[in-house]
């Protein structure tokens, strides 16, 4: 099965960066040969397979693609090999702050999965830069860091990326780490 995932997954990488470099370019020809090849450095934090397919970028927007369209995907070295924390590090039950007072829990599943018990109960993580980034169903993003000597969670209110200021920032503690 892997054989088969990952050719259409290199395709639709492959199409997401032609269409985002078409998006980005400040002039193009209509006559343009559309099966040119480009190189474009997007980040990508997940692709949900299916049709269309949904690529979500690191800094929380979205794109749809439909799966007929795509070619090829190529993926370069990550970043998150560098990072001093992996995902082992958040796999486990949080206890996360509201920002205003109160708590609610964030459990991070080994497989991407991510649950709450606050709003829209599910969404999906990965790990960029040493930090659990966390997209919710309901457009709201999430972040659990090292601040210190602990941890804290950043929340990003629908509409905002990681990389915009975070609506609110409270503590975050492990309650119970999940087997590796």
């Amino acid at each position: 099965m892997l054989n088969t995932v990952r050719p259409i997954l290199l395709a639709i990488l492959a199409l997401v960066f032609t269409t985002a470099s078409e998006g980005q370019s400040s002039a193009s020809s209509s006559n343009s040969n559309s099966k040119a090849r480009r190189s474009v450095t997007v980040d990508v934090a997940r692709i949900e397979f299916k049709d269309p397919a949904e690529i979500v970028f690191k800094d929380g927007h979205r794109q749809s693609l439909p799966l007929s369209e795509a070619a090829r995907i190529e993926f370069g070295t990550s970043a998150v090999s560098a990072s001093p924390f992996g995902r082992n590090h958040f796999l486990g039950k949080w206890k996360v702050g509201i920002g205003t007072g109160g708590h609610f829990y964030i459990t991070l599943k080994s497989d991407g999965e991510a649950r709450k018990t606050l709003g829209s109960g599910r969404g999906t993580w990965t790990v960029v830069d040493g930090e659990a980034r966390i997209s919710w169903d309901d457009g709201w993003h999430d972040v659990i860091r090292r601040a210190g000597t602990g941890h804290e969670k950043a929340a990003f209110e629908p509409g905002k990326t990681f990389s915009d200021e975070p609506s609110n920032v409270a503590d975050a503690t492990r309650v119970d780490a999940e087997p590796i």
